[in-house]
């Protein structure tokens, strides 16, 4: 989640365990210990993709945050002996360790079980900036500095509404993940590898992608559609050029292998497709070049600039969030053209069905 939500996290936290000592100093001490395991976005690991990929590694681990928040909270009893050691402990480490479970809950993925050589977990029911989430807990720090008397009632009620929502964004996947296995029963997307996330700063419009062989599906799906028929753009793969790398091999692993490859005049750019919208896909990196041979090499990893968002696409996005089914998932109307990649758009009665699907 972004610095804000985190640090508000960290501040509405340390105000609830603060009870009757909550003051405006433990609020700004929570919310600076809530923005701690970010500082890893300053080592660098050497390029674009190890740094994206390393990123919420054992600074977010369960197995480190216990560790670093016992030795922070022993070293503020020892320099402030007012507060009882318990419950120094209990506020430090509650702060360190909401802030990975929260970072779970997007996409990108948390590595929570580092050292250990297991996926990182990512639940991806939340977009990494959701003001619905985070201005519950904004309004309780601010009610906690109007009515110091209640500042601890006012952490644990924005608390409550921001977890609720965040249960219900949880609520709300299961539920579009239902809708997707329906509209793919009986044709060849069925048991496709299929990622679903939420779109901008909302859990009512959810991106779906469904990888298969030579080419990927993406579709729009709303909570407020009439219609529960998912209409598919379909894109092909792209092919690597080259034997596997280690940084490809790193890239694969981070994406799930949601990731597509494309010759752009001679070089070949890799793109995550499990972030952005439409044409604005921020993580694309330049692994190789194409010799005047025509042979391929591969080049020190590159983060490109992803291509600017069209001025129309946060007013289509709203509309499509709306229920206006016209609109697919590169939010455009379906009558429209695009000038990119071309691009099929199938409804999900025109999906190929599977050879092995009842008749």
């Amino acid at each position: 989640m972004d610095s804000v939500t985190q640090a508000a996290l960290g501040a509405t936290v340390a105000g609830l365990v603060a009870g009757k000592r909550c003051s405006p100093k433990v609020l700004l001490a929570g919310a600076a210990l809530g923005t701690l395991p970010d500082l890893d976005v300053l080592i660098d690991y050497g390029d674009p993709v190890a740094n994206t990929v390393n990123h919420r590694g054992f600074s977010h681990s369960l197995f480190v945050l216990p560790w670093v928040g016992a030795l922070i909270a022993w070293c503020w009893w020892r320099w402030q002996r007012q507060w009882p050691l318990w419950q120094v402990m209990t506020l430090v480490l509650a702060v360190l360790v909401t802030h990975p479970l929260l970072d779970a809950m997007t996409v990108y993925g948390t590595k929570l079980f580092w050292p250990l050589d297991v996926p990182s977990v990512a639940v991806a029911s939340l977009f990494i900036i959701d003001p619905l989430y985070t201005v519950p807990l904004l309004v309780a720090l601010i009610s906690a500095l109007l009515w110091r008397h209640m500042g601890a009632k006012a952490c644990g009620v924005g608390l409550m509404v921001s977890t609720l929502y965040l249960a219900s964004s949880v609520y709300q996947l299961h539920q579009i993940k239902n809708r997707v296995a329906e509209q793919t029963q009986g044709t060849l997307l069925e048991g496709q590898p299929s990622i679903i996330m939420p779109t901008p700063f909302n859990t009512l419009l959810w991106r779906v992608v469904i990888i298969g062989e030579e080419q990927y599906w993406e579709g729009l799906a709303s909570r407020l559609d009439s219609n529960k028929s998912i209409d598919w753009v379909a894109q092909p793969l792209g092919q690597w050029p080259l034997a596997n790398t280690d940084t490809l091999d790193a890239l694969r692993t981070f994406s799930r292998n949601f990731i597509r490859f494309e010759n752009r005049n001679g070089q070949q750019v890799v793109t995550d497709l499990r972030f952005g919208v439409a044409a604005y896909q921020p993580f694309q990196f330049l692994l190789a070049e194409q010799k005047t041979n025509g042979e391929w090499a591969p080049v020190a990893p590159q983060q490109l600039e992803p291509g600017p968002l069209p001025e129309t696409a946060l007013p289509s996005m709203w509309q499509r969030l709306l229920g206006d089914q016209s609109i697919d998932a590169k939010l455009c109307r379906q009558s429209c053209q695009t000038n990119d990649t071309p691009v099929d758009t199938l409804s999900s009665a025109s999906v190929p069905k599977s050879n092995t699907s009842k008749q």
